[in-house]
Formats: structure tokens, C-alpha cells, sequence
């Protein structure tokens, strides 16, 4: 497969029901709408004209209210469902007319599946359950269990290997379904509304699950599901379905800050803005920066000419090194100091570019400093203060604030963050 190649390729995807696809297909080419199509003539147009891409190792999810086709669609990802029209590309090979003996292949291989119903044999012990699919492939007894023991260690339910499923509460039997799917070890991994019959707080904990197995497997995940929030934590994009269509695909923050429609605007209306959006998206570039070789009176010089009362520095790679306030500065530079390192400060939060606005709320509350974005090797990518926090999570935020440059409002904000 080439670089290039994406994993999951859907073209102009199409599924009927009904005995007259034909028919649908002319009546829609005229501009008529699907529900009218299913009232005039029974034909139900569940898949209309879908298409997307998803890259190796990306955890794709597919959301839409109830009826919006959803489910439809990700059988249509592995043939469980005929797709009418379209095609389905898996690592450069479309399913669609691909015999049967190459699909079965293909599903056994490359596939597995995790329903919202667990379907567990109830007759089978657990590690039963979870090797049966490599029993169907003929592997050993020795392997399938070692297998099957190694996989249900990785889900949590190390010692339950020989309980029966009934013996099980509803979050560790959907574990056993998710092992299954994993023993196979398939590239691609299927997953249809896979926590929506659990309770609200086992449910957490399975989506918690599935972001620490998908961080260690990498696996490429096409998840679908009615909840939103649900979306905005598991997914890399998401792709938003209303009766057939994909309205919108993006990541969960583009999802959240710039709705296609009206329809995707009023899904996300009510969504906790500071569970989804990131330091990232929020933080500004330095004022200004001063190099740790500077002495005091550069340093000075460039927080008068900023109107700022503290400064960050740096080394030559850009590496935090401490923050400068302008009272030990002007200290240095009446002593004749020149260098400023022996005033630096370290009392100032320092923050990845993925931290949630959830979690930098009580950092913004007692912040002395404006806060420091860094990458993993300490080079300053850009600056927090107070008000972007707040403005972050309210709907009028301003997404041209963190673009390049800074704004007197932004000098403002940081001199008050100090200040204060």
C-alpha cells in the first residue's frame, strides 16, 4: 500500500431498501427529497451519496440522532449490508463486488465488530466467547487460549477467564465483546453504538478504556454513536449524519466552533465547550521574549516597549528557561547585573498544548503569571492568561485572538493576568 493510500476510502456510497433502487435514484436525480421519495414510493434512500477518508490508526466517529443512518452505514463498511451504489475501498481493495470467499477473507483478517448488543454465547465461558473467532480459523487450542488470556488481561478482566457471561455485569460483558473483536488483532475495528446500553458511569469508564487500548494499539476505529459527547471524546473527526447525509466531517473543536448548519448548531448548542477545546486553541503568542544571554536592561526595555510587567525566557532554542518581572529586573539592572538569570522566576504554570480548558480553570484562578504553553522539550509555543480561559468556553469567542500577533486588548489581558 502506498503512503498515500488512505485505509478507508467511501465513494458516493449508496444503500436502498426497497425493491426499486432505480427508481429512487431517478426521483432523487430530479430534485426529489428522500422522504418524499419513501412516502411516493416505499423506497427508503438510508445511505445517500456518502464519502469520506480515514487515515491508518485515526478513531473515526459516525454521530447522528436515531434514523440518520448511522448504523446502516457501517455495515455497509464490511458487506453485512449490500451497499447499492458506491464503493467501499479497504487498503486499496473495494469490497463492493468482491466475491464472497475474498470477503469472508477480508472480514476474518482485517475486520472485527463490536455491537451494541453483546452477544455473547451464554453456554461458552468467557475465554470461549473471546477465541471463538480464532477457533472458526482453525488455530490451535494452546494459541487460541494464550490469545485470549493475553487480550482479556488488556481489557481488565484478568481472572474472570473461565466465569460465564451471566456472571458478568454489563460493562465487563462488553469488555468480552471488545476482546473478541481484539484477538483477531484486525486492522480495522467496527464499532456499532458499543456503549449505549450501559450505565452512564460504566459507560466513562469503557470510553476511558478505549482511549488508553487505542493510545498502546493504534488501531483504526470506526465508531458510531447518538451522544455528542461521546463523540467529542473518542473521536479524532467526526462525521455528523442527518437522514443519509454526512452534513459535516471535522475534528471534534471544528465540530464545536464552526457548525456547518443549523442542524449541527443546534446538536452542539449545548455541549460543555471546556470538556472539547484546548490550550492550543486558546493561547496567544508571547508578547515578548527575551533571551537568557540578555541582561536586565534589554530586558526592561522590551516590557516597557510592550506595556507588560513580566517576560519569558528563553535560550537559543527557544527552551523556557523562567519568567522575569520587571521589580527584579530594574533590581539587576541598578546593581550593574548582566545577566538576568539569577531573578528568574519558576513560579508560573507550566502547560502541554492538549490540555483541556476543564483542567486549566483552577490554573487561571490562582495564576501570578500569565501561563506557558510548552512542547515536550520546553520551547515556549505560546502564552495563557486569565480572560482567554473565560472567553475560551463562552460562544463569542474570537478565534482571530489566536492567530498571529497580539492585540492591544491582548497586552491589556496580560498585564492585568500580572497585576493581579
Amino acid at each position: 500500500m502506498s503512503e498515500n493510500q488512505y485505509h478507508i476510502e467511501v465513494k458516493n456510497l449508496y444503500k436502498i431498501f426497497g425493491g426499486n433502487p432505480k427508481q429512487a435514484m431517478e426521483l432523487k436525480e430530479e430534485g426529489v427529497e428522500p422522504t418524499k421519495i419513501f412516502k411516493d414510493t416505499g423506497q427508503n434512500i438510508a445511505v445517500n451519496d456518502v464519502n469520506f477518508q480515514i487515515e491508518r490508526g485515526e478513531t473515526f466517529v459516525v454521530m447522528g440522532l436515531s434514523g440518520s443512518g448511522k448504523s446502516t452505514l457501517i455495515r455497509c463498511l464490511n458487506r453485512l449490508h449490500e451497499p447499492t451504489y458506491g464503493n467501499v475501498i479497504i487498503e486499496g481493495e473495494d469490497l463492493v463486488g468482491m466475491s464472497s470467499e475474498k470477503l469472508r477473507t477480508v472480514r476474518r483478517k482485517k475486520m472485527g465488530m463490536v455491537f451494541q448488543n453483546f452477544g455473547l454465547f451464554p453456554h461458552r465461558t468467557v475465554v470461549q466467547n473471546v477465541y471463538y473467532g480464532l477457533e472458526i480459523q482453525g488455530v490451535s487450542f494452546e494459541e487460541r487460549k494464550k490469545r485470549a488470556y493475553d487480550v482479556l488481561d488488556m481489557v481488565g478482566l484478568k481472572g474472570y477467564e473461565e466465569s460465564m457471561p451471566n456472571e458478568l455485569s454489563g460493562g465487563m460483558q462488553q469488555r468480552v465483546g471488545l476482546a473478541r473483536a481484539l484477538v483477531l488483532d484486525p486492522a480495522i475495528l467496527l464499532m456499532d453504538e458499543a456503549f449505549s446500553a450501559l450505565d452512564p458511569l460504566i459507560r466513562r469508564d469503557m470510553q476511558d478504556e478505549l482511549l488508553d487500548l487505542q493510545e498502546k494499539m493504534q488501531k483504526t476505529i470506526v465508531f458510531i454513536t447518538h451522544d455528542l459527547d461521546e463523540a467529542l471524546k473518542l473521536g479524532d473527526r467526526i462525521a455528523v449524519m442527518y437522514q443519509g447525509r454526512i452534513v459535516q466531517i471535522g475534528t471534534p473543536e471544528e465540530i464545536l466552533t464552526e457548525p456547518a448548519d443549523d442542524y449541527v448548531r443546534n446538536f452542539v448548542e449545548d455541549v460543555d465547550r471546556s470538556k472539547v477545546l484546548r490550550a492550543e486553541h486558546i493561547m496567544k503568542q508571547p508578547l515578548a521574549m527575551v533571551d537568557s544571554k540578555d541582561g536586565p536592561k534589554a530586558a526592561i526595555r522590551k516590557m516597557r516597549s510592550e506595556g507588560i510587567s513580566s517576560i519569558f525566557v528563553v535560550n537559543k532554542k527557544r527552551q523556557l528557561q523562567g519568567i522575569l518581572d520587571i521589580n527584579d529586573a530594574v533590581d539587576l539592572a541598578d546593581a550593574g547585573k548582566r545577566s538576568v538569570s539569577s531573578a528568574l522566576r519558576t513560579d508560573y504554570h507550566e502547560i502541554s498544548p492538549d490540555t483541556l480548558l476543564i483542567d486549566l480553570l483552577p490554573l487561571a484562578r490562582d495564576a501570578k503569571y500569565p501561563i506557558a504553553v510548552v512542547s515536550e522539550d520546553k520551547r515556549l509555543l505560546g502564552v495563557i492568561v486569565r480572560v482567554s480561559v473565560i472567553s475560551g468556553i463562552t460562544r463569542d469567542y474570537d478565534n482571530d485572538q489566536t492567530s498571529n500577533g497580539s492585540s492591544q486588548n491582548d497586552r491589556a489581558d496580560s498585564e492585568e493576568e500580572v497585576n493581579e
